[in-house]
């Protein structure tokens, strides 16, 4: 079943191109990229027999980008890096910094570029991973094989953090979720057509994918610890094929994104034109936002139950919060801080928003409600 539904969503964004449109006469979806070439300067990943992870995935990580520039006219790329070089002075800020980069560049889709190791030599093939949690991911968290890995998952054992993780997890679920998903199997497919080995697509808790607001995956493009793909990797012949089966599936995905925004614009305007939203729905008339408005906000809490909003928790921001609705989620009741017209803008007030709120992130709100991107 899910294959035909795959094959139907891989047909519905092939439409444009069939309709003999050329590349630029079409929207993109994605306007700003975010490539990120996983670790570098003194943060290698893993190396076998001379051969550093960070040296292949800033490779890939141009190639691709190039690829893009050349055939995605109107779509900006930025890169976390483009040299041999760390962006923190320890793993924990050099991750954030990724985010950061990616935050900052407003970006629509964050892709992070990294290279598997096992201690079995026989483990091959292609994942990519995605912001989430299963039981089974709970274990990995736990008995990670490589300690060099630990600070790139999110530690769990503190059950406030993992709390907090967790009602994060859902809000992502429900902003992004369905977003990274669909970039996860467009690669996933791509790397098939390809002919690799597919491992698949896993929930993972990484930090880079906690800390950046916007649609993003990791993609594991094979195992250094496999010598037959690790020669495929350090050839230009594979890495040209990987950055080619990256940039379809980029294509791919936003071409998907830009048919999911104009069918949501359709229905929106449908929508307001034939209701309004009653007032009973609105629990604060001072502080409720406008019906019908779109833009964004920057969301601070979220709770299965209605929460004062002039509560203590909302610390300095008390009374100056607005509630939201998000139906589909367990947390149905979002509070926010300011409306923005522009992404940029609420990014940019962000910043000061999590000197007191450090888990606030941005998210498209229609009138009194949190909506998908």
């Amino acid at each position: 079943m899910l294959r035909k539904l795959f094959a139907l969503f891989l047909l519905l964004i092939a439409v444009p191109f069939q309709n003999g449109a050329s590349a630029q006469n079409i929207a993109h979806g994605v306007r700003v990229l975010v490539i990120d070439a996983g670790h570098g300067g003194k943060f290698p990943g893993a190396h076998y027999a001379g051969v550093y992870e960070k040296d292949l995935t800033l490779k890939v990580a141009l190639k691709l980008g190039k690829l893009v520039e050349e055939q995605m006219p109107g779509v900006q790329v930025v890169y976390t890096r483009k040299s041999d070089k760390e962006l923190g002075s320890t793993l924990l800020a050099d991750l954030q910094k990724r985010a950061d980069i990616a935050n900052e560049a407003c970006g629509d889709l964050f892709l992070s570029i990294h290279i598997n190791a096992a201690a079995s030599t026989a483990a091959r093939g292609v994942e990519t991973l995605i912001m989430g949690e299963t039981p089974k991911e709970q274990r990995y968290n736990e008995e990670a094989l490589f300690e060099s890995n630990r600070e790139d998952l999110i530690d769990m054992s503190d059950e406030r953090t993992a709390a907090i993780v967790r009602a994060y997890i859902q809000n992502l679920q429900f902003t992004y979720g369905n977003y990274s998903m669909a970039m996860a199997r467009c690669i996933q497919q791509q790397y098939v057509k390809a002919g690799r080995h597919d491992r698949g697509i896993k929930p993972q808790l990484l930090r880079v994918l906690y800390a950046t607001d916007m649609p993003g995956v990791l993609t594991e493009i094979g195992f250094l610890s496999n010598a037959q793909e690790a020669a495929y990797m350090k050839s230009e012949k594979g890495q040209n094929e990987i950055a080619r089966s990256l940039f379809q599936a980029v294509k791919n995905y936003s071409a998907y994104v830009a048919k999911m925004q104009a069918d949501s614009g359709a229905a929106t305007a449908t929508q307001q034109s034939l209701q309004r939203v009653p007032e009973a729905e609105v629990p604060d008339k001072a502080e409720a936002p406008a019906a019908g408005r779109s833009g964004y906000t920057i969301q601070v809490l979220a709770s299965p139950e209605r929460v004062p909003l002039r509560s203590a928790q909302f610390k300095e921001y008390k009374g100056k919060v607005k509630e939201y609705s998000a139906e589909g989620s367990s947390y149905r009741y979002k509070y926010c801080i300011g409306f923005y017209a522009e992404r940029s803008d609420a990014q940019r007030q962000l910043k000061t928003v999590r000197r007191t709120f450090p888990d606030a992130f941005v998210v498209r709100c229609e009138g009194s409600r949190i909506v998908q991107k």
